[in-house]
């Protein structure tokens, strides 16, 4: 397996470009491999496996077993078994059994369970890299799937080449700059065994006919779409990246420090000044508000939820309060807003709406 077939374009790529941001995949690590049985995550381990004896590498495999489909805990097997072959170890896990709800709601509930079983794992391992086979056109189908449904920045870039996911450890997709007909055919050339997914195909996800229908439309229009999406969606994370940045400081400049305790409400961090956050446009308070919010109480609204909180700020509209996700609430009078403990009775356990950024696809 270390040399099947003479080097390709392929492996020539992905070593320039593991060259040229060597902080990547870093010599001589322990990389966690997310493998589903698919064409891209089974590219991804051949490419890593033959580059190996250049980086140094440890590489581990891990794979989720949802159990939706009959098959899936034979094909898990197989898995194992052909990853035992070549020497690599391989962790399988059975997600718990989820109630019933909607395909995508379904999806979703994989997908997290996916990403906190990888960063335990990557812990246990001592591993600072969890690999995913994510190509661009999957990168060009997130900006598409997020601009069409409305989101910010942070949507539009969110399938991004390196994102942290707890502490030290950092989700990287190194195969963002191939598309999936070149890792299909990787695959072919390479003889390698592929265990599919019928949900990749199935139509009642929104993600699966932007697949099949309106992206193979746009490669026919204007050839190498998927590579002008994916560097748009690039140059848009540099920007929401600089926004980010410039954000925090005005968001210094807009706090203060927490009343004190005999205000009559308890202390609960920094508090934001109302009169100068109202004075200004529209779209930077949404900002300001999105920004504090996560940083101050983890949370994340979506973009009409932060819109109709702008709307009631300005100080014509005097004090108020909104129930968030997590067990708190934001409440306002004419001086600040501030966070503070919500009464479980009364909290909104289904909260506002989530931001824009659509699920990651499964790492096939």
């Amino acid at each position: 397996m270390e040399a099947i077939l003479p080097w390709g374009p392929l492996q020539h790529r992905l070593h320039r470009r593991l060259l040229t941001d060597p902080l990547l995949l870093p010599q001589g690590g322990r990389l966690l491999l997310a493998i589903s049985g698919g064409q891209d995550s089974m590219a991804l381990t051949a490419l890593l496996l033959e580059l190996r004896r250049l980086h140094g590498w440890e590489l581990h495999l891990w794979h989720g077993n949802h159990g939706w489909r009959k098959e899936a805990a034979d094909q898990a097997g197989e898995l194992a078994a052909w990853a035992g072959g070549l020497g690599l170890p391989i962790r399988v896990e059975n997600a718990p059994a989820a109630p019933a709800s909607s395909a995508s709601g379904r999806e979703e509930a994989g997908r997290c369970w996916r990403y906190e079983r990888l960063n335990q794992q990557a812990l246990s391992l001592g591993c600072t890299r969890v690999v995913t086979g994510h190509t661009g056109s999957d990168r060009a189908e997130t900006l598409l799937f997020n601009l069409a449904r409305g989101c910010g920045l942070r949507g539009l870039s969110s399938l991004r080449a390196r994102r942290p996911l707890r502490g030290r450890i950092e989700l990287v997709r190194p195969l963002l700059g191939f598309p999936r007909a070149e890792t299909a055919s990787f695959c072919k050339q390479q003889q390698l065994p592929l265990w599919l997914d019928p949900g990749n195909t199935d139509p009642r996800f929104s993600r699966n006919r932007l697949r099949q229908e309106v992206l193979p439309v746009l490669e026919e229009l204007h050839p190498g779409a998927w590579r002008r999406l994916g560097a748009l969606a690039e140059r848009l994370e540099g920007t929401q990246e600089l926004t980010q940045e410039l954000a925090l400081l005005a968001l210094m400049a807009l706090e203060t420090p927490a009343a004190p305790l005999a205000a009559g409400r308890p202390e609960q961090g920094p508090e934001l000044q109302r009169q100068p956050l109202s004075e200004l446009t529209a779209s930077s308070q949404e900002l300001l508000l999105d920004l504090w919010l996560e940083r101050s109480a983890g949370v994340r609204l979506g973009a009409r939820s932060l819109e109709a909180l702008r709307r009631r700020l300005p100080l014509s509209q005097g004090p108020g309060s909104l129930a968030l996700p997590g067990g708190r609430s934001l409440h306002w009078d004419r001086q600040s807003l501030w966070l503070q403990p919500e009464p479980s009775d009364h909290a909104d356990p289904s909260g506002p709406p989530e931001p824009g950024a659509a699920s990651a696809p499964s790492n096939r």
